[in-house]
């Protein structure tokens, strides 16, 4: 069972929900349009946020309602919602010379982190003495563009996928902001800019994701590979890596229902499903919105001439619809979590570049 919301006639880079489920923020070109969908059958379009100069790369929404959206422009926005249901904005300072490329609010929502071109990761936190977001920077040894980000639970540990073919964790230690994580498998001192992991994976790793129990990690490669790391317990030691090889076209996205579960989506146009572990590996189980389970629609002939034209250039009368045999008629760009239960992720939605956001069931 799924849900489709049409929003956009405009490709969507990236979408987010709300914590309540019932608004969602997506990117369409220079600004981000916010939508109401309490009313599946009619979203509502409350406001759009106007402010970026070029096309908006990502947008998040943290646990506190606070947006933050970043753009080819350089730069970075946060949005506070004020009394009179107006949005504010305040100007990052990024200090990048390149595209702004993804950006992710931690868990708690007291930073984010903004990935660019610049080969560099932007660790942004408030200040409240001058009233602005700041940032510290993760340079070394970031060779490329940064393609995607994912946080820890903890709130100073962050997964980074790169177009170097490197997936990373870095710690983003910054006192005064953050308190001392506990120690884990990823290391026990981490003081800012720490390397807890760095594997080539030979491919541009277009989304990383930490595991539900965040133990491990898993990111998807243009390739269209699927990438699970464990790491050792000794310093940048990585105890199994496995690469799955599949024959779909590349994948943009990956998110984990649970830790035996994952599920990508990219130019393929729908979600597929991969699970496994560390002891057995991973595979590819099922799809979801599977094409193959569909049947083609046939389009009758509206006239004598376009019959003749059929059977001249393909032998045969039929004309076949151009419309994909998938929920999504282009690729999709984003998968986020929706909806959990105590078994794991029972929801997830996806945007894409026909401009449509979908709810789907896992």
């Amino acid at each position: 069972m799924s849900i489709t919301f049409n929003l956009s006639k405009n490709p969507i880079y990236d979408h987010c929900f709300t914590s309540d489920r019932t608004h969602v923020a997506i990117t369409q070109g220079k600004d981000v349009l916010i939508y109401n969908l309490q009313n599946p059958s009619k979203p509502q379009l409350l406001t759009t946020l106007k402010h970026h100069d070029k096309p908006i790369t990502a947008v998040d929404i943290s646990i506190d309602g606070k947006i933050v959206t970043c753009s080819q422009d350089r730069n970075a926005l946060v949005w506070t919602l004020q009394p009179n249901g107006e949005y504010k904005e305040t100007l990052v300072l990024l200090r990048i010379n390149r595209a702004a490329t993804c950006a992710k609010w931690s868990p708690n929502g007291k930073k984010f982190a903004v990935g660019s071109s610049a080969r560099v990761i932007s660790v942004c936190y408030f200040e409240e003495e001058n009233d602005w977001w700041i940032s510290k920077h993760i340079k070394r040894p970031i060779k490329s563009t940064i393609l995607s980000l994912d946080w820890h639970e903890n709130n100073v540990l962050l997964a980074s996928g790169s177009t170097d073919g490197h997936l990373r964790v870095f710690s983003t230690f910054i006192k005064g902001v953050d308190a001392k994580p506990n120690p884990s498998i990823w290391g026990e001192r981490l003081p800012f800019q720490t390397l807890c992991l760095d594997v080539n994976l030979s491919s541009w790793i277009q989304d990383v994701k930490f595991s539900p129990d965040y133990q491990f990690v898993a990111g998807v490669g243009h390739d269209s590979s699927l990438f699970v790391v464990y790491p050792g317990s000794g310093e940048l030691e990585v105890s199994k890596l496995d690469k799955i090889k599949t024959s779909n076209l590349p994948f943009t996205s990956v998110i984990f229902a649970n830790n035996s579960k994952l599920i990508c989506a990219g130019y393929d146009c729908h979600p597929i499903v991969f699970e496994g572990n560390a002891s057995q590996g991973w595979k590819h189980t099922y799809s979801i919105d599977d094409p193959t389970k569909k049947k083609v629609n046939v389009v009758e002939n509206q006239s004598a001439r376009n019959m003749f034209r059929q059977m001249d250039l393909k032998g045969s009368t039929e004309q076949k619809s151009n419309t994909l045999l998938t929920i999504h008629q282009n690729t999709i760009t984003q998968l986020k979590p929706f909806q959990y239960d105590n078994n794991g992720l029972i929801r997830f939605s996806s945007s894409g570049n026909d401009g449509k956001v979908v709810i789907f069931d896992v």
